[in-house]
């Protein structure tokens, strides 16, 4: 049931791939024949060897005439694989270009989005403006920098004193009012002549000797 609406997952074996495979498999098939040649090829040159040496002189020529047959098939062979290693490293390299064809394409095509959305005249007003308060700043550093004439000097002078003349007038006005009339003064303290004659004694008591 799941397989039915299982999607197929797309294969990421390309074309290229395939025959760069299919090549490498040649050759190590290639190279197989061709180290069993180089063995058949020492072993016979052993047997005519052994067949000189027992006197057989003409099977040993005709073993030697197989032999130079196989080294023309080993020579064709080792052809065949330096071809083929070539055309891997082809195709090897074909495919190394397009992914980097791939890459400028993409982007390109990403630097021309970047370039539609801002516009030529977009850029200019754009920079118009930074130049415009690049200018104004350097008017306003200039200001503070203290390049002033004489007439703005003294119109700073004049709306500070009126700024100090302000604060005072409005701390004053914060202060409390000073009262015209004199303070009174305070009475002296009067003790009852019950009290200060008690006090009296108790004094005249600790005066006492021991």
């Amino acid at each position: 049931m799941g397989s039915l609406f299982s999607k197929k997952k797309e294969s990421r074996i390309t074309e290229q791939d395939k025959a760069i495979l299919q090549l490498k498999k040649q050759r190590d098939q290639l190279k197989q024949y061709s180290k069993k040649i180089q063995l058949s090829l020492e072993k016979d040159r052993q047997m005519a060897k052994t067949l000189l040496h027992s006197g057989q002189k003409s099977r040993a020529k005709l073993l030697l005439k197989k032999k130079r047959f196989q080294e023309q098939l080993l020579t064709r062979t080792e052809g065949m694989l330096d071809n083929i290693e070539q055309m891997t490293h082809d195709l090897e390299f074909a495919q190394v270009e397009m992914k980097v064809l791939d890459g400028l394409k993409d982007g390109n095509a990403a630097l021309k989005k970047m370039h539609d959305l801002v516009s030529i005249d977009e850029i200019e007003r754009i920079m118009d403006e930074t130049q415009e308060g690049i200018e104004k700043q350097k008017e306003i550093d200039d200001l503070l920098s203290g390049q002033l004439t004489s007439e703005d000097e003294d119109a700073v002078l004049a709306e500070l004193d009126a700024l100090v003349a302000a604060e005072d007038a409005e701390r004053e006005a914060k202060l409390p009012d000073v009262p015209a009339e004199p303070l009174p003064e305070p009475e002296p303290e009067t003790q009852p002549a019950a009290e200060r004659s008690k006090r009296e004694r108790n004094s005249e008591k600790v005066a006492l000797p021991a």
